[in-house]
């Protein structure tokens, strides 16, 4: 699919603010802004730099306002909102095409006749951002302008300037910013433009995004910089932000560094693909780009090549679960075996107690362990990198590890994790712990607590056992003890049915009870390779779920019917967090009924169909990406992340599934 807009959504200014790109380097730096060029967010920037890779991400450069002199009239092309509502520039009424080129955003902006093509795109592996602007069309030379904003702060923060006097120092082909003494430096730089420093403080940029969401909603920026250039018809103008002394100025040859990762990219997908698969659809090649936007470098001491998984943009990091769920989708899926490889290794090193970390360590800190699933999704990601590649030195290797996190589990581990002798099944949790993937928290209120035998818990702990057995028998060592664990596990797993509503508890042996509470957690027992359901549960299963938590772009995270269920998400932190898990609509869940959904009924027709109508949201919210959350009523728009891990992974995997069924 092409995905590319007119004039009748470009200069529609709600509706192309709406709409965000993104960019990424691999070590977790990006750039992301609307498609109106106005800034809507604080994690909005031309350049924010992984200062610590894969974080210490910081805004250095926040955007560009370029303007055009052309036959004496002026043509600003870039909009500012100021706190207040006021506008200026107006620039997005000079855009006739917006157009995502794989992973590269351009814009073509008509100033009278004349024609002006804009691509930003980073370099791979490096804090660079590129923004070349090419006169295609015009009856003479036009004068270019860019006036720079720079900033530097944290990306979650924001920046009232106050007295803050940024060193500028004029350099070869343009500028270096040195913010204050302990800063990186970073560079302002062209391959043609005469530069002035102009160091001017903006104040009160209006951020309508930030403002929804209940948080501080305007901040300021630096103009450091403004280039000049003149351009004749068929030439261009380079511009580059970098913390590197001396990027390359080749605007060219940069592109084709990009276009060439990007082709790399489509080839290890087409090489991964089965022979019977003769043409990915377009819009599975979007995803295909989009999936390598959340792998980043993450050098640990005992490997400095190691890689990890940003669970979303613009603001997340690296997190045990989401990296473990998303994995096979977006490495084992694409064709790219070697990530998938290193990840594994890199997170074996974490493992503590039988445990993976929720969230990855930064240099110094403590790894937090406070999630029940990432380890058990850990088994299942190591399950399908060997299914595919029957390498068996990863489960030489990782077996150990493997074993250490069975009997940690069956001996306890923290938060009241273990086996119950009784009935051989998981119970996890204890009170202010939010262990699930269902994790919001207010403050100690922990919103869906599960403290108990939770359903996917179990249904990730019985496929762990049989994963362990299986490769057990393929290394030669002893597997009785986990056919024998998973043996119990199957004989008490008919706990979780509830015959009268004709669906499965959601927990069972809470601290209230058994809770029969409608959510979609029951939908593993059946997506997961090895069930402990029946058919005919597992048929009623996905009816339920389909009947009452399918929407056109994931399931629901609690059933409509219920008293506590939020259709809408929204509003400040407290209220965002109290509809997370409570209605809202998770498109990664989307993956798991298509394969639940192709289980039961083995009709990859049908199965298909509920992907379709993530073809038209790769023109929406995060462009050519999937976002992670939607509204639980219609018409169901678009929240949270404009680009999520698990929902890209989850739905190429539900995708190539389908057509490996045929």
């Amino acid at each position: 699919m092409s995905i590319n807009f007119g004039r009748e959504t470009c200069c529609n200014l709600p509706s192309a603010e709406a709409r965000e790109w993104l960019v990424t380097n691999g070590i977790g730096g990006y750039a992301s802004g609307t498609i109106a060029g106005v800034l809507t967010r604080r994690y909005q920037g031309l350049l924010v730099a992984a200062l610590k890779p894969p974080l210490g991400r910081t805004l250095l450069v926040a955007k560009i306002d370029d303007l055009v002199n052309y036959q004496g009239q002026v043509y600003p092309l870039y909009t500012n909102r100021w706190a207040g509502g006021s506008i200026d520039g107006y620039g997005h009424h000079q855009i006739e095409r917006f157009q995502l080129e794989r992973t590269i955003p351009t814009w073509k902006f008509a100033c009278a006749d004349a024609l002006l093509e804009k691509r930003i795109w980073m370099q791979p592996e490096a804090n660079i951002t590129y923004v070349r602007y090419s006169l295609t069309r015009a009856s003479g030379p036009i004068t270019l302008t860019l006036k720079v904003f720079v900033n530097y702060r944290d990306y979650h923060s924001d920046t009232q300037a106050g007295n803050w006097q940024m060193q500028i120092e004029p350099v070869e082909n343009g500028l270096c910013v040195t913010p204050f003494a302990e800063a990186v430096p970073f560079y302002l730089l062209t391959d043609r433009a005469s530069v002035t420093s102009t160091p001017q403080w903006h104040y009160n940029f209006d951020l309508v995004r930030e403002r929804e969401r209940g948080l501080k909603d305007y901040e300021d920026h630096l103009q450091a910089a403004t280039f000049t250039a003149t351009l004749n018809p068929g030439e261009s103008l380079c511009f580059v932000a970098s913390t590197e002394p001396n990027p390359s100025l080749n605007g060219e040859a940069a592109l084709e560094v990009r276009r060439t990762h990007e082709r790399k990219l489509l080839g290890f997908w087409q090489d991964s693909c089965p022979a019977n698969i003769r043409e990915t659809p377009q819009w599975i090649q979007q995803l295909v780009f989009a999936a390598d936007q959340f792998i980043v470098n993450r050098p640990i001491p005992e490997n400095p090549v190691g890689k990890t998984i940003l669970a979303g943009y613009p603001w997340f990091g690296d997190w045990g679960r989401d990296t473990m769920i998303s994995l096979p989708g977006l490495t084992i899926t694409t064709g790219r075996l070697q990530i998938a490889r290193a990840i594994l290794y890199t997170y074996a090193k974490y493992v503590d107690q039988g445990m993976l970390p929720n969230r990855f360590p930064d240099e110094g800190e403590i790894p937090e362990y406070n999630t029940v699933d990432a380890t058990l999704w850990y088994f299942e990601a190591i399950r399908q990198y060997y299914e595919l590649t029957e390498d068996l030195d990863v489960i030489e290797n990782l077996f150990p590890v493997l074993t250490d996190i069975i009997h940690s589990h069956c001996r306890g581990t923290r938060y009241n994790i273990h086996l119950d002798p009784a009935d051989g099944l998981l119970y996890a949790g204890e009170p202010g712990t939010q262990l699930t993937w269902m994790d919001a928290k207010i403050g100690d209120w922990v919103v869906t607590p599960r403290i108990g035998k939770p359903i996917e818990i179990n249904a990730l702990w019985y496929n762990a056992l049989r994963i362990m057995g299986k490769f057990a028998r393929q290394i030669g060592r002893p597997y009785q003890e986990y056919d024998a664990l998973a043996d119990r596990a199957l004989a008490r797993f008919e706990r979780f049915w509830h015959p009268e509503l004709g669906y499965c508890y959601d927990v069972i042996d809470g601290i209230y009870g058994d809770d029969a509470t409608l959510r979609p957690n029951q939908i593993f027992a059946v997506s997961l390779p090895n069930s402990a359901l029946p058919p005919e549960q597992q048929r009623a299963v996905v009816e339920t779920c389909g009947q009452f938590l399918l929407t056109s772009f994931g399931l629901r995270s609690l059933a409509p019917n219920n008293f506590h269920y939020r259709g809408y998400y929204g509003g400040n932190p407290i209220q965002r967090d109290s509809a997370y898990h409570q209605g809202t609509v998770w498109a990664w869940l989307l993956g798991p009924f298509v394969i639940a959904h192709l289980r039961v009924f083995q009709n990859p027709n049908i199965a298909r169909t509920f992907l379709d109508p993530m073809i038209n949201h790769l023109s929406t919210a995060g462009i050519g990406s999937i976002s992670e959350i939607f509204d639980g009523n219609a018409p169901m728009h678009p929240q949270g992340c404009i680009a999520q891990a698990w929902s890209v992974g989850e739905i190429l995997r539900a995708w190539l599934a389908i057509e490996r069924f045929r």
